[in-house]
């Protein structure tokens, strides 16, 4: 019987404390990787067992948590290096992200560079150095976390469309540039997915306006975060060893099927 798809690889995952960077740790964990969880916060959003703690004490596998706010490239350095008392980042998951609905004519300077600063800066610099650091090795893999935001555009999400986008035409820039250096870098475009960010942040998922739009979407459900951190363990592993500059698109069919 073949190992775990992920025995022996390091992985770094920002915003990997809550929601579904908590769940990519949690699979790739299971999946036997090594985990550097990277967040603004230490406990999970939705209650329950430190991240780091979780995985250690679940599936036995060596995990710590760092501080890092995505925007500050120190912070990026730091949690990247961290990756290096297990033997250096195999796997780097650009998972933090923020998400605000707002009108685009009410979008002020400081709302725009906020949410740029976090959903592209952190994911440009945090693929940045872990590259640099996989040059040294023998390579690796980036997971940029997009949207199907990135694919379309929404009334109210303008800024928040705009960034998603840039982080796929990223995706596949650096993965013309890193893959002939053996880097694998692809993009993952969640839909609807049931976390405190589509819950509380901006309530998508609950009451009527909830079961309305749940019936847009031809899987009606909403995705879970498991279905995102499944995609992200193919990304991740030798299954997807020929994959490279590609959009992964997790959303039960809502962005062709409408």
């Amino acid at each position: 019987m073949p190992g775990p798809l992920l025995e022996g690889e390091t992985a770094v995952i920002t915003g990997g404390s809550s929601g579904i960077g908590r769940h990519v740790a949690e699979t790739f964990a299971e999946e036997g990787a090594r985990v550097v969880v990277a967040d603004v916060q230490e406990e999970p959003r939705e209650g329950g067992t430190p991240t780091h703690e979780l995985v250690t004490a679940d599936y036995g596998v060596d995990a710590t948590y760092v501080h890092c706010d995505v925007s500050n490239l120190e912070d990026i350095e730091t949690a990247v290096d961290a990756a290096d008392a297990f033997g250096g980042v195999d796997v780097m998951v650009n998972n933090a992200g923020v998400f605000r609905q707002q009108s685009f004519t009410e979008v002020e300077e400081a709302d725009f560079d906020w949410m740029m600063d976090v959903n592209v800066k952190g994911v440009f610099f945090g693929a940045q150095y872990a590259a640099q650091k996989m040059l040294e090795n023998d390579g690796g893999t980036v997971i940029n976390m997009s949207s199907v935001a990135g694919l379309t555009g929404s009334a109210g999400f303008a800024t928040y469309c705009m960034t998603k986008g840039a982080v796929r035409l990223l995706t596949y820039a650096l993965a013309a540039e890193l893959g002939p250096e053996g880097i694998r870098v692809n993009a993952i475009h969640p839909g609807i997915i049931q976390t405190e960010m589509t819950s509380e942040d901006v309530p998508l998922t609950g009451g009527e306006t909830g079961a309305e739009f749940r019936e847009t979407i031809p899987s009606r459900r909403f995705g879970r975060p498991d279905d995102v951190a499944d995609a992200a363990l193919y990304l991740a592993s030798d299954m997807a060893s020929y994959v490279n500059g590609e959009s992964l698109v997790v959303d039960g069919g809502l962005t062709n099927g409408t």
